[in-house]
């Protein structure tokens, strides 16, 4: 009995846990509006556009968000290359299927990965890889050094160098 009753409560204070983080996706956004402007402002910067495509349902997705905001070499490698945005979709609950369909088709049917999963588009809004979250993973959290690879392998200079 004693482990079950901690077994709940450890299971309580993980939920817990991931309560606390900041819900970063805004379901009512237009996802297909929300990245064409985010292409637009890439366009103006020279900079690719990182959909983190999940949901506030997601702690995984929740994670992230916190983990690359709260290292400071991540989120500045982020934010000099990346119009970086949470596109929100639920595969359990959607609001609009057609638009949802429409959005993962148009970045590569992503969801093939597992949740979060990352998409990254070029300037002119071509999708030039898909980034299974999973390899980014440690523990209960993500790698640093496997994050920092990954943003730094697909910023506009890695593919284009000058």
């Amino acid at each position: 009995m004693k482990k079950i009753i901690i077994i709940a409560i450890l299971a309580a204070f993980a939920i817990g846990a991931d309560a606390q983080l900041k819900k970063v996706y805004n379901d009512e956004i237009n996802p297909i509006e929300q990245i064409d402007k985010a292409l637009v402002q890439a366009q103006q910067q020279g900079k690719f556009v990182i959909c983190q495509v999940g949901g506030n349902w997601c702690p995984w997705c929740l994670r992230f968000a916190d983990f690359i905001t709260s290292e400071e070499e991540i989120a500045k490698l982020v934010n000099d290359n990346f119009v970086y945005i949470h596109v929100s979709y639920n595969p359990h609950k959607s609001v609009d299927p057609a638009r949802d369909q429409a959005m993962l088709k148009r970045l590569g049917n992503p969801g093939r990965f597992g949740y979060p999963v990352f998409v990254v588009l070029d300037s002119e809004g071509r999708v030039i890889h898909i980034q299974d979250s999973s390899f980014l993973e440690e523990g209960k959290s993500y790698n640093k050094d496997k994050v920092m690879r990954f943003f730094n392998g697909w910023t506009p200079n890695a593919v284009n160098p000058k």
